[in-house]
């Protein structure tokens, strides 16, 4: 895998760049509003030595509250401003990424996305892109004020007493000792942490998915042991976490604002031997303290320092993959002939591990404009080179051409414009049917839509739905039947009108009345294209113009279904067993109906 080598802030820099002046704006304000919260600790200092010093003027003492009351004002105005600023352009960002990777997977090889579990992605497309909205949110501001603050206010204090200056910052040391002791471990923890909850989100996903079969076989208590087991490790994981890091952390809480037990002490022994004015003595008691405000609000978002580098790992885990490799300029394609030259093929686990060949050294010639059907018994590769041709996947070696043009020198674009893919296990979007059938070809117009229902033969169907056209699917075509899927979606590749027509199993989960209006609907399909039909039932494909019988990732035979009865012992067998598993059914249902 070609892993980009950057490292986290480039990537988040990548991420944030187009908003930078929203980022650069937010961060002003955030000083601004840092510094304002620091002007009561000097109107503070003002007023207690103007109280030593005999001053009676309540103009004096008006002037000062007034100044600090408008900069605490001021403090909360320009802290909801860079709020505001920095919010919006990280959301902004948090779209742009979620964009970023969806259009990302659209180019990953079929492999990646099988082997991915989709609880992971969702994880990762939701959660963890949303974890770097308070890095950017907050971290990039308000770490940043407070920091610039921080500095500026012991800069002062050196200038006012450098010896004061460093008793107010005596207790520094050990309050980052003990952040440095809750921080050990932390990207391991952390790791753990997030790898806990990606086995509980896939656990999860499974189970919600699968909660029919597990009622329907009985599996309640095992499936439900497996979830509560992630659960309780996705918790432990936090909770031991924090259990672990807690001594440290309220230490830290303790010692970093105890500035008085070092400033006091040392500040009354400088005063008493007189090196030290006691009007400077006060100024720096008072700054002392509000110094380690700020200090404490940064130290609070080393937490998410940590976590974002994680984070970002699993985003551009995405990002990084390889992608299939296709030239942004059209290809000049002669005609829809297909051709398979010595191709071979193997699934990736998990993009890594190769796994037994699936397709062996396949030559097939599949001419434009007739019906050319694959048949063969399961695993034998007959999806595998449906999918070859649709770039689902890139062939391992050998090459696969249409008019000539190897597909993977066709844009994925003018691809997918050129090839209708119809699957056996469709997916509808939860939107209506007629939104359903329109993804086909996103411009048609309504009347375009329901005129493929009609040719299709399902406009009948259709309008017997509940709000006929206006039906939703649901999610994942929930709504409906199997059988009622795959008509919609036949429709859907009726109105994409593509030259090249692939049915995987099209006639799969309908029953003998509706695989017949299927197959009507498909010869108008049909016509003048280039269609590939896979089927297991043989009936369906007898009057193909080209059988190819694939078995064990090669092409055993090829011909008419006549001429294959003749030249090939598994064709014929495959027919026999057809035939007469057919047979028998069509006599059990008799003998039902009577």
């Amino acid at each position: 895998m070609n892993q980009d080598s950057r490292g986290t802030v480039s990537w988040l820099w990548e991420f944030a760049s187009p908003h930078k002046k929203g980022y650069a704006a937010s961060l002003v304000f955030a000083t601004l509003g840092v510094a304002c919260g620091m002007v009561p600790y000097f109107c503070v200092a003002q007023i207690v030595i103007a109280l030593l010093s005999g001053e009676a003027a309540m103009s004096f003492y008006g002037f000062y509250c007034i100044i600090a009351a408008g900069a605490w004002l001021m403090r909360y105005l320009f802290h909801g401003i860079s709020t505001t600023l920095s919010h919006k352009a990280t959301f902004a960002v948090i779209s742009e990424i979620r964009v970023k990777l969806t259009k990302k997977l659209t180019v990953l090889p079929m492999g990646y996305l099988l082997d991915t579990p989709s609880g992971r992605l969702k994880n990762i497309l939701v959660e963890r892109v949303d974890s770097i909205e308070t890095t950017l949110a907050h971290v990039v501001p308000e770490m940043g004020g407070n920091v610039l603050v921080s500095v500026a206010t012991v800069i002062y204090l050196f200038v006012l007493d450098w010896r004061m200056a460093l008793a107010a910052l005596a207790t520094l040391p050990l309050g980052i000792l003990c952040y440095l002791g809750m921080m050990r471990g932390y990207e391991e923890r952390f790791k753990n942490y997030v790898e806990k909850n990606k086995r509980l989100n896939d656990v999860a996903v499974e189970y919600i998915g699968g909660i029919e079969v597990i009622k329907a076989f009985n599996q309640s208590a095992s499936s439900y042991e497996k979830f509560t087991t992630a659960a309780r490790e996705a918790a432990a994981s936090a909770i031991d976490w924090m259990r672990s890091t807690l001594p440290f952390f309220s230490t830290a809480m303790s010692v970093f604002p105890a500035v008085l037990v070092s400033v006091l002490p040392i500040g009354t022994l400088l005063y008493m031997n007189g090196s030290l004015p006691v009007d400077t003595f006060l100024v720096a008691i008072i700054l002392s303290l509000g110094v380690m405000g700020p200090l404490i609000t940064t130290m609070s978002y080393t937490d998410d320092i940590g976590k974002v580098h994680t984070i970002v790992n699993e985003i551009t885990s995405i990002l990084t993959q390889p992608e299939l490799k296709r030239p942004a300029a059209d290809a000049g394609v002669n005609g829809y002939d297909i051709n398979l030259e010595n191709v071979s093929f193997a699934y990736n686990k998990n993009m890594e591990k190769t796994e037994k060949a699936v397709l062996k050294g396949i030559n097939l010639k599949i001419p434009a404009c007739g019906v050319t059907a694959l048949v063969g018994p399961s695993g034998g590769g007959k999806s595998t080179i449906a999918k070859l041709i649709a770039s689902l996947w890139d062939a391992g070696s050998g090459k696969i051409t249409i008019g000539g043009t190897n597909v993977q020198d066709i844009p994925l674009s003018q691809l997918n414009s050129m090839v209708a893919y119809v699957a056996q296990d469709n997916y509808l979007f939860d939107e209506s049917i007629r939104e359903n059938i329109r993804m086909g070809k996103p411009s048609a117009s309504d009347e375009e839509v329901e005129q493929a229902a009609r040719q299709s033969g399902f406009h009948d169907f259709i309008m017997q739905l509940e709000h006929g056209y206006e039906t939703s699917a649901g999610g994942a075509g929930g709504h409906l039947s199997g059988g009622e899927r795959q008509r919609i979606t036949i429709a859907r590749a009726m109105l994409k009108d593509a030259p090249i027509i692939i049915l995987d199993e099209a006639t799969a989960y309908t029953d003998p009345e509706n695989e017949a209006v299927i197959q009507m609907a498909v010869s108008k399909l049909v016509e003048g294209k280039t269609l590939i039909v896979i089927a297991h039932r043989l009936s369906t494909i007898t009057d193909s113009d080209n059988i190819a019988v694939i078995d064990n990732g090669r092409v055993s035979a090829q011909g008419t279904h006549n001429v294959l009865l003749e030249t090939s012992l598994l064709y014929k067998n495959m027919w026999v067993a057809h035939s007469s598993a057919k047979d028998s059914m069509d006599t059990n249902v008799q003998e039902v109906l009577v």
